[in-house]
């Protein structure tokens, strides 16, 4: 049976390889013969919806641990509400100073800061010389009504190159807001 699944492989392998013309030409052989071309088939597939099948999975798993802390506060939000039909990268949590409690990991891969690095500082540090003062003032208005909103700014990563973020933001209640949530995502 190994024997048999590594000529399997290898037959993928080589067969993934040649053109769709002489793929043509061979897979006509196979399908004449006892070999089935089945997990060629399926490794391609496998393969095309891998880096979806990543980034759904990451998606979860920032979702998961974004539920965990909002146990611990016992936000009235409902919390599965907050991520349906909203697409992310980094999921930014701020106290009522606006100091960042927690990020995800996507917020390492979309700006190149570590975790570590961004808890308890401002988001400010994002922003550089051309991000938008006016786009500022909005974002501090908007917070200060404590409501939903979404804005785009000009941040920074950490190796200077500029990029347009868009956020959305939410706030999170128990009486009060005690915290906000991002979401952002990297926009053209």
């Amino acid at each position: 049976m190994k024997k048999n699944m590594t000529q399997m492989m290898s037959l993928d392998i080589y067969l993934d390889s040649l053109s769709k013309k002489n793929y043509q030409k061979v897979k006509k052989e196979f399908l004449a013969s006892s070999v089935s071309i089945m997990p060629l088939e399926s490794w391609n597939v496998h393969i095309e919806n891998f880096h979806e099948l990543q980034q759904a999975q990451k998606r979860q798993n920032s979702i998961d641990a974004f539920k965990e802390i909002a146990k611990k506060y016992q936000w009235k939000n409902e919390i599965d509400e907050l991520f349906v039909n909203k697409d992310f990268e980094a999921l930014i949590l701020t106290d009522s100073k606006n100091e960042i409690q927690w990020v995800n990991d996507g917020f390492t891969e979309m700006t190149g800061y570590s975790k570590n690095y961004a808890m308890h500082k401002n988001p400010k540090f994002l922003q550089g010389k051309d991000t938008d003062p006016a786009a500022l003032k909005r974002i501090r208005k908007q917070l200060s009504r404590n409501l939903p909103f979404k804005e785009v700014l000009l941040n920074y990563k950490k190796n200077s190159t500029p990029y347009n973020c868009e956020i959305s933001v939410i706030p999170l209640a128990t009486d009060k807001t005690t915290h906000f949530l991002a979401l952002e995502r990297e926009i053209a």
